[in-house]
């Protein structure tokens, strides 16, 4: 353990002070009767029929986080704070005892959790209080918490906690939510969305899954992966990138409509938008294609927000977004050729293209596929001008291994790209259903893609085993939820939006 510093040293010697006069700065039993919120409604209701409020006889017995002291003589008030408010104690010499007054001036700091014991009633000034005739240490805080501060951002005041930097707040997130209300927001609006999304796919008769983290080949996306070693069965295995085969086996099994909401790894780049570990929702739908997806997908994309935030308009860093259907449908070659000036359907190979695309400023990376070079002008010249959503359709089939192509361009496929606030949201196809094509699919994607660019999908020969059985016509669907949660809380860095984002070592 480190070193203490002078503060901790000097809580530390109030703990053993404590410990010294018999009293446990941690005891193993704890008494509450209320929350903070539910003991204010139970005095709101008490005295509803005209009590006096100055003075009741609701006892209450409390817990929660000290949250600020004053102390006047004989008199002191505090405030302590659970997860459901905060509540103002009245300490009072002639009530708690004077002993016990002092020890509390001497001992208590803010931070600790406590118990308080006494009835409610509610102030001159309005507040309701706590009148205080016993308090009990339950967890000693030996480290002070953060200060919170304001700060002014473009004109707004905004609390934040006084950590050295947002790395600092992520690294001790423990500490970050004691202090900030603000961010325990975010993750109680996170736990909201995740509910919505799970009873809007319930009440249109999906059957939520599981399937497996560690599997033997990995698939579904392309990603590069963690890879682990079973050491019993003597197996290397990988954390999965995407749900998308497992899930599409069960289609084959005779469920018609399934989805899951579980955690992917990608072994590739942090940045605001990406973490190696992330919150996916998948779910896949025999008998539909894109179109069908499209419908459904805006509809709950608004059940999501008007569920969560109250409405279907969301403000998203200065933008306001309107999640109503219909959203606004653009295929991928017209947007590129309006604010790229390069209509790559013109361009028929890599070369030609590439060529282009240097001739017109851009810088191609060597070897790229046709595919590649069309994702990469879509991602600088068009994605963060998408602000309202918009479905983005028809891809470059290399890139889009698992789709089915158009009916009437066999290098295009059926597949869109949701976008919104410059942000992409979700990906989607009409799933490719042949066998065969599948197998020569994944054996090009082989021939193109070296294992290194993790892009490749390795030959996944039982799940062209269950396609063999028949696979029904469906549609599939891809969600990065933390993403979803960014645009309904205004958090413009995944890491507000994870509890534990994974960063690099602390030097």
């Amino acid at each position: 353990m480190r070193t203490l510093t002078e503060i901790e040293q000097y809580r530390l010697t109030k703990l053993e002070r404590m410990r010294d006069r018999g009293e446990s700065p941690y005891p193993h039993r704890v008494q509450r009767t209320h929350s903070i919120a539910s003991a204010v409604q139970a005095f709101d209701e008490a005295v509803s029929d005209g009590t006096d409020p100055h003075e009741t006889d609701l006892k209450a017995i409390l817990c929660g986080r000290l949250r600020s002291v004053r102390t006047m003589g004989k008199l002191a008030f505090a405030h302590i704070e659970d997860e459901g408010g905060r509540i103002q104690l009245l300490l009072r010499a002639d009530v708690l005892g004077v002993d016990r007054l002092k020890q509390f001036e001497d001992d208590f700091d803010l931070g600790d959790i406590i118990q308080a014991e006494g009835t409610l009633l509610r102030t001159r000034t309005g507040e309701t209080t706590l009148n205080t005739s016993a308090l009990r240490m339950l967890a000693k805080s030996i480290s002070p918490l953060p200060a919170a501060k304001e700060v002014d951002e473009e004109g707004e005041r905004k609390t934040y906690s006084a950590f050295d930097n947002a790395e600092a707040r992520y690294r001790e997130r423990y500490a970050d939510l004691a202090v900030n209300e603000r961010v325990r927001e975010i993750f109680r609006a996170r736990a909201r969305i995740l509910r919505a999304l799970r009873m809007f796919l319930d009440n249109h008769d999906f059957l939520e899954v599981e399937t497996p983290v560690l599997q033997p080949i990995y698939g579904g996306a392309a990603a590069k992966p963690f890879s682990t070693h079973h050491n019993q069965l003597h197996q290397d295995l990988f954390l999965r990138i995407s749900f998308e085969l497992y899930l599409k086996r069960l289609l084959v099994g005779g469920f018609e409509k399934v989805y899951e909401i579980g955690r992917d790894f990608r072994n590739e780049g942090v940045s605001l938008t990406h973490n190696p570990e992330f919150t996916q929702l998948e779910f896949y739908w025999a008998y539909a294609d894109y179109h069908d997806v499209m419908c459904l997908t805006e509809q709950m994309v608004a059940y999501v927000a008007e569920q969560v935030t109250g409405s279907t308009m969301v403000t998203y860093q200065g933008q306001q977004l309107d999640f109503n259907p219909p959203w606004e449908r653009c295929s991928l070659s017209d947007l590129v050729a309006e604010y790229s000036s390069i209509d790559y359907r013109k361009f028929p190979t890599a070369e030609g293209l590439a060529m282009v695309m240097r001739e017109k400023g851009h810088d191609p990376s060597m070897g790229s596929t046709r595919g590649k070079l069309i994702e990469s002008l879509f991602s600088a010249c068009v994605e963060s001008r998408l602000m309202q959503p918009t479905f983005v359709v028809d891809y470059p089939r290399d890139i889009s291994p698992l789709a089915k192509t158009t009916e009437k361009d066999p290098e295009t496929v059926e597949r869109f790209e949701v976008f919104m606030g410059g942000l992409e949201l979700c990906n989607a196809f009409t799933e490719l259903n042949d066998p065969f094509d599948q197998e020569e699919r994944f054996a090009q994607m082989g021939r193109e893609y070296s294992n290194e660019s993790g892009d490749g999908h390795p030959m996944d020969l039982d799940y062209l085993r269950a396609m063999r059985y028949g696979m029904p016509p469906n549609g599939g669907f891809g969600m990065g939820v933390d993403r979803l949660v960014m645009l309904l809380t205004d958090q413009r860095s995944i890491r507000e939006v994870i509890l534990f984002p994974h960063l690099r070592a602390k030097q």
